[in-house]
């Protein structure tokens, strides 16, 4: 998108009460990108866009209902309040003029014009990969996301997501644990967390220096279901990959998968289980020519990034002194959970000594447990 404003580098060339009246713009419902271009070409700047008449609106493209809620905005706020309500709440504007607006988003076609966030973006997030899936993961799903967030992380690589339950968590979670960074895209106001429950999470990613909380909304804006396609174009926008962990049919990693391929961006899928409906998008996505994962070196070779020592899958590993039953509950093991009494009935072997092997192997770092009795592969 061409801004008037904009210097070859991207860096600001505006006044403070232009760039106050265009963050301003920024928080009235239904001016995205295209219209925001428009109002700016229509009324010749943010600020006379602010205070421009109906009639001129119109001629921008705004509806009436757009048109009323900037009306509503003026009669609630200035924009210099405006943006001391934002730095109240910690909340820092990012204007597709400024230099630091993140570049891989600044190149897909019509970025949003305001990012707001929270945390600190950094240099080093590019390039960067985007892990997205289901939010009903399998234990199978959340263990590749977090080796794969682990791996990526180890490699010096951000992991971008969408801090929603399952594979989001799993991996900006193992991201920070590795001492990585990582972004987290969310489809509403940077004054609330969706969902509460990874409020701690998306704190860490703020107070640990790790990454940043990034939103085209608003303060005030509710995690609608509308919201959450735009969010998805953002993570495919800020990621040189996006990488589909475990996804259903349809499912907003396949959206996200979409609105990667528009962007010219590379999409990635790690292969599941054909008895799962949740990798169904995956096998989709895969038939279509998407590449396969097997580990992160198959990202960062599309990257173009070595591998950091331990990194990547092809990690030597200490190897573990087991006993035959260790090897062969082991081999009964797989990354969906697994009831003690079904293993012990598949080997034909006591429950106890079954459950005894296992402590083992959960010791040795080879089994995790995912609810009472049930084990999968770590």
């Amino acid at each position: 998108m061409g801004v008037a404003g904009a210097t070859d580098d991207g860096a600001a060339t505006t006044t403070p009460s232009e760039r106050a009246c265009w963050i301003a713009l920024s928080l009235v419902a239904g001016i995205g990108p295209v219209r925001f271009q428009r109002l700016l070409e229509v009324c010749g700047g943010a600020e006379a866009a602010w205070d421009a008449p109906s009639v001129q609106l119109a001629m921008a493209g705004l509806e009436r209902r757009s048109i009323a809620a900037l009306q509503r905005l003026r009669q609630q706020t200035t924009p210099a309040a405006a943006m001391e309500r934002l730095e109240r709440l910690g909340i820092r504007p990012l204007m597709l003029l400024d230099q630091d607006y993140p570049l891989a988003l600044r190149q897909i076609a019509d970025p949003p014009p305001v990012l707001f966030v929270r945390g600190a973006l950094s240099a080093a997030d590019e390039p960067a990969v985007a892990l997205v899936g289901t939010r009903r993961a399998t234990a199978y799903g959340r263990a590749v996301a977090d080796r794969l967030a682990r791996d990526l992380a180890m490699a010096g690589v951000t992991v971008v997501s969408g801090l929603a339950r399952g594979i989001d968590t799993a991996a900006h979670a193992a991201s920070l644990e590795a001492g990585g960074r990582t972004l987290a895209v969310l489809g509403n106001g940077l004054d609330q967390v969706y969902p509460p429950q990874n409020t701690p999470l998306a704190r860490k990613i703020v107070s640990t220096g790790g990454g940043a909380l990034i939103s085209e909304f608003g303060p005030g804006v509710p995690p609608d279901a509308v919201n959450f396609p735009r969010r998805n174009r953002i993570i495919a926008g800020l990621a040189r990959v996006t990488v589909i962990v475990e996804a259903g049919e349809r499912s907003g990693a396949t959206i996200t998968a979409d609105f990667a391929l528009e962007q010219g961006r590379e999409v990635m899928v790690v292969p599941g289980s054909i008895f799962s409906p949740l990798s169904s998008g995956c096998h989709t996505l895969l038939k279509q020519g998407a590449s396969p994962v097997t580990c992160a070196q198959d990202i960062l070779d599309v990257l173009g990034v070595a591998a950091a020592a331990g990194a990547g899958g092809g990690v030597a590993r200490r190897l573990p002194v087991l006993g035959p039953l260790e090897h062969d509950v082991w081999d009964a093991l797989a990354y969906d959970p697994r009831h003690v009494d079904e293993l012990a009935r598949a080997l034909g072997r006591p429950a106890g000594e079954v459950a005894a092997s296992l402590v083992v192997l959960e010791l040795e770092g080879m089994a995790r447990p995912v609810g009472p009795m049930l084990y999968t592969r770590a």
